[in-house]
């Protein structure tokens, strides 16, 4: 009978243990948990509060108002009967914003890829600190910057916008007057809204995947190319929430507009013409002299203003999750 021989069998790798959690690891888990769910839930509660307080005091204007809260063109809270509207405040509001963003935004994305992608380090560094000092000045600065030298500057642009342009019917000037207009304005928001959109485009540029790069590079692609394919569609979200800040800033800017604007409750499409308003400027320019009844009305406006905010960021983000291309996972 043959025998046998055993064979010898390697030992088995030690299985590794989880280090044991100690107990001040799970309270510190704990006291982080509650920390950042109350920090969540006292965010909500400040936003609630401020909801309920802009509608509780804008309802006690609209009961007694006589004109429509949403066409009427004149403000008169004071009036016996009272009488006063947005309709001037929300169109002049929306353009500026407008206006403010269309020569903002393109400007601002190719600063933003001129620093990132195509300026030499050391003119890299500067720049964009200077973009991001300018982010930094306060807006009555803009204002009387604007007053004094974007005002008069703007004379001859406007009338040779007129010259030239004045068939669109936007850029036809039918009334004397300096350029305190809402195209003013919307040029003023757009320099002061360009420092945000910039810094936050430009950091979104920076980190995007320097495979990505390589690779579209080493298939032959140009610089633009290597932008257009990898850089863009990667940075798209930041880019959309960029302006979406920047429009925010636009919507509620006060001093500089009241600064520049001449108001007047007139709705007219000739942009160059001065005159109209925004509810930032109009809430500045009005409560120190209203009555009680008066400060509700601005209230009022102020609670669309809010409204008109939320809705605007609420629509970026349905934007950036419902656009699977937006999230820069195709770059």
């Amino acid at each position: 009978m043959a025998s046998t021989t055993p064979i010898d069998t390697p030992p088995a790798p030690p299985v590794a243990r989880k280090p044991a959690r100690t107990s001040s690891g799970r309270v510190g888990d704990k006291v982080f948990l509650g920390l950042s769910r109350g920090s969540g839930i006292l965010l909500l509660a400040v936003m609630a509060s401020i909801a309920v307080f802009l509608t509780y005091r804008a309802s006690i204007a609209v009961s007694e108002n006589e004109g429509n809260f949403l066409t009427t063109f004149d403000w008169n809270p004071a009036g016996d009967p009272p009488v006063f509207g947005i309709a001037v405040l929300l169109f002049g509001t929306l353009v500026s914003s407008v206006i403010a963003m269309a020569i903002a935004v393109p400007v601002a994305v190719g600063i933003a890829l001129f620093i990132s992608h195509y300026a030499p380090r050391k003119l890299a560094a500067p720049l964009a600190y200077v973009v991001d000092l300018l982010a930094a000045v306060p807006s009555i600065v803009y204002g009387i910057w604007g007053a004094l030298v974007l005002v008069p500057y703007l004379e001859g642009p406007n009338l040779w916008l007129d010259q030239f342009f004045g068939w669109t019917y936007v850029f036809e000037k039918t009334e004397l007057g300096v350029a305190r207009s809402l195209f003013t304005v919307g040029i003023l928001l757009a320099i002061m809204i360009l420092p945000i959109v910039t810094s936050v485009s430009r950091e979104v540029f920076l980190q995007v995947p320097r495979m990505n790069e390589e690779a579209a590079l080493a298939l032959g692609a140009t610089r633009w190319e290597v932008i257009r394919l990898s850089v863009l569609p990667f940075g798209r979200s930041g880019v959309i929430s960029a302006s979406m800040l920047g429009l925010g800033r636009a919507l509620g800017e006060t001093m500089a507009v009241a600064t520049v604007l001449s108001p007047s409750f007139v709705i007219s499409a000739h942009l160059l013409n001065p005159g109209g308003g925004t509810f930032a400027q109009n809430i500045a320019a009005k409560f120190d002299e209203a009555n009680e009844f008066g400060r509700d009305a601005l209230i009022a406006s102020g609670l669309v203003l809010f409204i008109l905010t939320l809705l605007v960021n609420g629509a970026a983000r349905l934007i950036i999750a419902r656009r699977k291309e937006y999230s820069g996972a195709n770059a």
